[in-house]
């Protein structure tokens, strides 16, 4: 089975995603996509204080994953996702999930400006083999000209680790 679908998002995140330090998105809309390739984009780390949009712990980790590996205009893609669960959530009650997440409190906050979270619960597989794709102007979904291999993927997390998070949630 291919994929064509690709989800923009940082490539810090994706990342953080793609590695397990993360399972969840906040997002201040929800969706009815919800399997697609998780595509990375760059245009936060073009700001000189991009990495104050993420906690102290974790801006090491987001320095050194800022940028995807490109190839002329082309980014890799190397993970694919899907949402299992949305979770709505008001504002005042995001903080709850603070430690499922690599992004900086001050940061969730101007992203939701007081409106409901949706929480993306994502089950997040790693491609048998990673692939490039051509820059894509879509604002967040990118239909991309050429599909990725769904065959031999393999998810990031276990079962039960996985489970483990969706029960927090």
């Amino acid at each position: 089975m291919d994929c064509k679908k690709g989800f923009k998002e940082w490539n810090a995140v994706v990342e953080a995603l793609g590695q397990g330090k993360q399972s969840i998105l906040i997002r201040a809309y929800s969706t009815t996509n919800k399997e697609f390739l998780l595509y990375p984009t760059f245009s936060y780390a073009i700001k000189d204080d991009y990495l104050d949009m993420f906690k102290a712990n974790d801006q090491k980790f987001v320095e050194e994953h800022a940028l995807p590996l490109k190839k002329d205009d082309q980014v890799e893609i190397q993970y694919f996702a899907r949402i299992e669960e949305i979770i709505e959530r008001s504002p005042t009650r995001i903080g709850s999930i603070d430690k499922m997440h690599i992004w900086s409190k001050d940061h969730v906050k101007d992203y939701l400006k007081n409106k409901k979270a949706f929480i993306w619960a994502l089950r997040v597989y790693e491609l048998k083999k990673p692939f490039f794709a051509e820059r894509n102007n879509g604002m967040l979904f990118a239909n991309l000209k050429k599909g990725a291999s769904l065959d031999g993927m393999k998810p990031v997390l276990t079962d039960k680790k996985f489970e483990s998070i969706l029960s927090k949630l």
